[in-house]
């Protein structure tokens, strides 16, 4: 069974960066999308990112296009998320997660399109 776990998360200053893990055990990854979604306190669930399977085709939120980053090393099941530049306006409890379909042209961008998703881990930005 397909697990997820994040890690990297953290109290930053703003303009500071971080850079998010999502490990994933079980199975490989690697013929599935995978995406980074928030939700901060009293908000919804929002879209961060995503990467297709062969890591050639990524989308971005508007609000966090030209700050974040996210990549795939699939020999390490693996995805990452870079943020750089962060905003208090980034706070959220940040979850990865793994698309349902099998080697989509492209990745989902809502979440009823991900099938399995890690627990989450907190990113603090301060002013």
């Amino acid at each position: 069974q397909l697990q997820l776990v994040e890690s990297g998360g953290g109290l930053v200053q703003a303009g500071g960066s971080l850079r998010l893990s999502c490990a994933a055990s079980g199975r490989s990854v690697s013929s599935y999308a995978m995406g980074w979604f928030r939700q901060a306190p009293g908000k919804e669930r929002e879209f961060v990112a995503a990467v297709g399977w062969t890591g050639g085709s990524t989308y971005y939120a508007d609000s966090v296009l030209g700050r974040f980053t996210i990549s795939r090393d699939n020999a390490k099941n693996t995805v990452y998320l870079q943020m750089n530049s962060l905003k208090p306006e980034d706070t959220a409890v940040y979850c990865c997660a793994c698309a349902a379909d099998w080697r989509t042209s492209a990745p989902p961008l809502g979440p009823n399109e991900y099938a399995v998703w890690g627990q989450g881990t907190q990113v603090t930005v301060s002013s």
